[in-house]
């Protein structure tokens, strides 16, 4: 499900650096509240949370060696109640995500996520007992996907909307009423877009699988395949999500992380739906992300 918000390539070497720390700080924080295979988790979509609900300012950076940079090691934010809080609802978020792709799977093509979610249990209950309400909220909502599921529901709305209100519940222990509306106007359309980019990504695979596909259904696209109409519509329902985040964006100053999210607001989000429409988006591997950072 997640792999879609990434940073733009053209942010400038400032940006980046400051996008850099907080993915590494993530990172570390993760490693503290949950043990090292719990670093493994990490992503840009994890990032992007962590950055939505960090203050204005950037907190105190520090620098360290780690497994992925042994050597001159990376800068860094030191921890914060806003990383905490993205770490916990990262492992809850991860937990559930591998939990699904047991769920779709056969028993013999499951075994991986069987697998990794054993790995990321003691960490998930662990999480989960830090935040209750996330983690309900969480159950629940992807309760209703199942539902959903089960049902061949057709509408792509009702689908979408599960996995918004979800994503949504993230900004829920946000103290500040105005910022807590504006983040959950965002987190709201972004968990919209995040499940139909995922449901279109996958046409092709779940054609071949027989897995539940709402756009499939509403579109009637059995082989996986999109006429054009289909898919300027789809494009054009794709393109509201990210205009909705854009206007509640514009709500709220978010200080230093302004130039990140912008960006990635008003160009980046655009661009990966548009190469999964026509087929160009390829999710990158941790081993190149990591790749890509020492370069």
């Amino acid at each position: 499900m997640f792999g879609y918000v990434l940073p733009p390539q053209d942010l400038p070497e400032e940006e980046l650096n400051r996008f850099r720390r907080a993915y590494c700080g993530l990172c570390h924080t993760l490693g503290r509240r949950y043990g090292t295979a719990a670093r493994f988790i990490l992503n840009y979509d994890f990032t992007y949370l962590a950055i939505l609900l960090s203050e204005r300012e950037e907190s105190v950076c520090r620098k360290s060696r780690c497994m992925a940079h042994p050597v001159h090691g990376r800068e860094y934010l030191e921890d914060s109640a806003a990383l905490d809080l993205a770490a916990d609802e990262s492992v809850i978020l991860a937990y559930w995500q591998l939990r699904d792709g047991v769920a779709d799977h056969d028993w013999l093509h499951g075994l991986k996520y069987r697998g990794l979610s054993g790995v990321l249990e003691p960490a998930y209950r662990k999480a989960s007992t830090a935040r209750p309400g996330f983690t309900e909220s969480t159950r629940r909502q992807l309760a209703r996907l199942a539902e959903l599921e089960q049902a061949q529901c057709a509408s792509i709305d009702r689908a979408a909307d599960a996995f918004a209100v979800l994503l949504q519940e993230a900004a829920s222990e946000v103290r500040d009423p105005v910022r807590r509306r504006v983040l959950a106007q965002m987190l709201y359309h972004l968990g919209r877009w995040v499940y139909l980019v995922d449901a279109a990504d996958d046409l092709k695979k779940d054609a071949a699988s027989g897995n539940y596909n709402p756009v499939a259904l509403r579109f009637g696209l059995a082989d996986g395949q999109w006429t054009e109409n289909t898919r300027q519509e789809f494009a054009r329902t794709l393109d509201q999500s990210i205009w909705m985040m854009i206007s509640a964006f514009e709500l709220w100053d978010f200080g230093v992380w302004t130039p990140v999210l912008q960006r990635t607001l008003y160009a980046g989000l655009f661009q990966v739906g548009r190469a999964v429409l026509e087929g160009r988006f390829r999710k990158r591997s941790r081993k190149k992300k990591t790749q890509e950072r020492d370069t």
